[in-house]
């Protein structure tokens, strides 16, 4: 199966490669009238010329389809309930579901965005060709748009894109939040949305009227429908595993025959800042997320007056499911039962619905545009809490030829000089870092020798807002960095040794980087082979070497992943220091903070980014899915308990002692 996706690395091969044009649309913006763009003539294109439908139409034809029909007497079996007590609470799930695209909210609100990008970003840069694949898939197949999600702002842009590009508005599938917030909720209905709860798991009406709603809309290609792989923005800026219910929905109209094909298109958004970065940094330290509330979005408006750097919105390839499935799949299963009939699909059917997945997420990830803040956010990472401006200039160069040689896609100033870049870049995330006689500061070191609960809080806030614009690379770093890690704790440099603990390493860290599934051999290949071009090893089928002439590069990997390596060293520590007690998930994030934030006190790790409690889950189901925890789930409640058996080996491959009260962390 995995073999039928085809290579997932296609769009990262070589340096110099050619890269589609970007156009900045703000520029116009700022050049003309913002209500002249709200109000002009808007005729986009759609799918084979019909005319959308109006949206309680659209609710008519869900209430009244075979699918929900079917699935409601079944309820009303099982319940005693009659079927038009059921039927109007499937009415009732709809009303409070539905979209209801109107133009005039439509024009208010590209009129509003208009002036609110305006002022918030120097830039709104999006691909041209891009935009014409998209045009031309629009027309010829029902469209689903899978942007990247790092901030609220992504499904805003996207519709603004799409209306100043005179595309169809797409159907964008929103959490309940939003339609708790007054006026803003009901302003985005009539802009596209449609409301979905967070979990309805055991509902057999509220699944089957959502299926069946989002399964008509894209049947009838009246709007593209749009959705985020990731299901929830990624507070750390790292792509997410992806979540397959709603692609798996999508693709149904496919597998039964409803539709001849659908494309699915893989749309990165990358952002120079980010506006939520110290909500997300405080939300990783355990301080609950605000409640959306429209006072809340009021209050917030003291943002317009900061700089948020520049937007890239890259639009991908669509992606034919026809040709993906094409000789892959078979698809019969679905022909054997009336297609009103749920089924529960086939193991070749849901792991082709994975890989598509984590095909979309490789795809958004090669088209990232990366910034110098990035680059210059993991320089100061591996050397805070400070570091000289002109050695800082030096590292960037050297980092920026690096990335372009591992395939990365950066966006830097031709007509500026390294230092001005870097500096332009210091004075936009100056609410992190500061420049002072000449050395840039990530967090004040000036402590007089004592550390606090409180201190190390405000600094971690610090180093996960750092982070968080590292993380924007570290997926095209993943694999040679393995590799290198690999290397280190191997127990010969036989290439024998090397894969397998490269093996361990990918396993352990699969829920903190994006690999596609079953492609083991291939990410080694690859991390090999970005490796050997930039003489960072040597080597051939029976072993491999490290090079002197490599020797920047591989500190510089090693010190990169350091901290997720470290960061799960802090929490399987913590895990093993009571084997006998069972912990909820809950229960273990508060103490392995607690943990580790008195580590840093003593002095014993400098590892801020493991009191994020992004990598405290990430190490959780990372140790369940290795058999280091075993699952316990009575009357309702999970719990984890430490299987002992497996401990000694999991120690010594995290490169730890056998486990005592007091284990020391292994560097690096």
């Amino acid at each position: 199966m995995t073999a039928a996706m085809g290579s997932p690395y296609a769009q990262r091969e070589i340096k110099n490669k050619k890269r589609d044009v970007f156009e900045d649309i703000l520029e116009e913006r700022r050049q003309s009238s913002d209500l002249r763009y709200a109000m002009k003539c808007y005729s986009p294109v759609i799918y084979r010329n019909l005319v959308p439908c109006k949206p309680s139409v659209l609710k008519t034809m869900v209430l009244h389809s075979d699918q929900l029909q079917y699935v409601i007497k079944q309820i009303s079996l099982e319940s005693g309930e009659t079927c038009d007590v059921i039927q109007d609470q499937a009415a009732e799930i709809l009303d409070e579901m539905g979209q209801n695209l109107n133009l005039a909210a439509i024009r208010m609100f590209a009129l509003t965005l208009s002036k609110i990008f305006k002022t918030l970003f120097q830039k709104v840069c999006v691909n041209e060709e891009g935009i014409q694949r998209l045009a031309q898939a629009i027309h010829e197949h029902p469209v689903v748009l899978l942007p990247s999600h790092r901030s609220y702002i992504d499904f805003l842009m996207m519709s603004y894109v799409l209306y100043t590009y005179d595309l169809a508005l797409p159907v964008i599938a929103a959490g309940m939040d939003f339609m708790s917030m007054k006026i803003v909720g009901e302003l985005l209905r009539m802009s596209g949305a449609f409301f979905m709860r967070r979990t309805f798991r055991g509902n057999k009406l509220y699944w089957a009227v959502f299926a069946e709603y989002v399964k008509t809309m894209l049947r009838n290609g009246y709007a593209p429908v749009e959705f985020f792989v990731e299901g929830q923005r990624s507070r750390t800026c790292k792509t997410i595993n992806p979540k397959f219910g709603l692609l798996s929905v999508i693709m149904e109209p496919f597998f039964k025959g409803e539709v001849f094909d659908t494309y699915l298109v893989p749309i990165s958004i990358s952002y120079e800042r980010v506006l939520e970065e110290s909500l997300y940094a405080y939300e990783l330290l355990g301080v609950p997320k605000p409640k959306e509330s429209t006072s809340g979005l009021l209050k917030a408006r003291k943002i317009l007056s900061e700089n948020f750097g520049s937007i890239h919105v890259f639009f991908g390839k669509p992606m034919s499911l026809r040709s993906l499935a094409s000789g892959k799949l078979n698809r019969s299963q679905y022909n054997l039962i009336p297609r009103y009939l749920s089924q529960k699909p086939s193991e070749d059917i849901q792991r082709f619905i994975s890989d598509v997945a984590y095909k979309v997420e490789l795809h958004q990830i090669a088209n990232m545009v990366l910034s110098p803040g990035a680059l210059i956010a993991a320089i100061l990472l591996q050397n805070f809490p400070s570091l000289s401006y002109n050695v800082l200039v030096d590292k960037t160069m050297w980092l920026k030829e690096l990335t372009e040689a591992f395939g990365g896609y950066l966006e830097w100033p031709d007509n500026m000089s390294a230092s001005k870049v870097v500096r332009s870049s210091l004075d936009l995330h100056s609410n992190i870092t500061k420049l002072i006689d000449g050395e840039v500061f990530l967090f004040d070191n000036n402590t007089n020798g004592v550390l606090t609960e409180e201190l190390v809080f405000s600094r971690g806030v610090s180093v996960l807002m750092c982070a968080a614009y590292r993380n924007q690379m570290v997926n095209i770093y993943a694999r040679p960095a393995l590799v290198v890690l690999a290397m280190k704790m191997a127990q010969s440099s036989k290439s024998e040794d090397v894969y397998k603990m490269f093996d361990f390493l990918r396993n352990l860290f699969s829920k903190e980087f994006i690999f596609f599934p079953g492609f083991e051999k291939k990410d080694f290949e690859e991390g090999c082979f970005l490796l050997s071009k930039c003489d960072v090893i040597q080597g051939n089928p029976h072993e491999m070497v490290l090079m002197e002439k490599g020797s920047s590069t591989t500190v510089f990997l090693l010190k990169m992943f350091h901290p997720f390596f470290e960061g799960y060293q802090l929490a399987f520590r913590h895990l093993v220091e009571d084997m006998t007690r069972k912990w909820t998930e809950k229960q273990y994030i508060s103490t392995v903070r607690s943990f580790v934030t008195q580590c840093i006190i003593d002095g014993t790790t400098t590892c801020y980014e493991a009191l994020s409690s992004d990598i405290q889950k990430n190490a959780l189901a990372s140790f369940v899915h290795l058999g280091l925890l075993k699952v316990n789930k009575l009357e309702g409640q999970i719990t984890f308990t430490v299987n002992e058996t497996n401990i000694e080996d999991f120690a010594g491959k995290l490169g730890l002692q056998v486990p005592t009260k007091k284990l020391p962390v292994a560097r690096l």
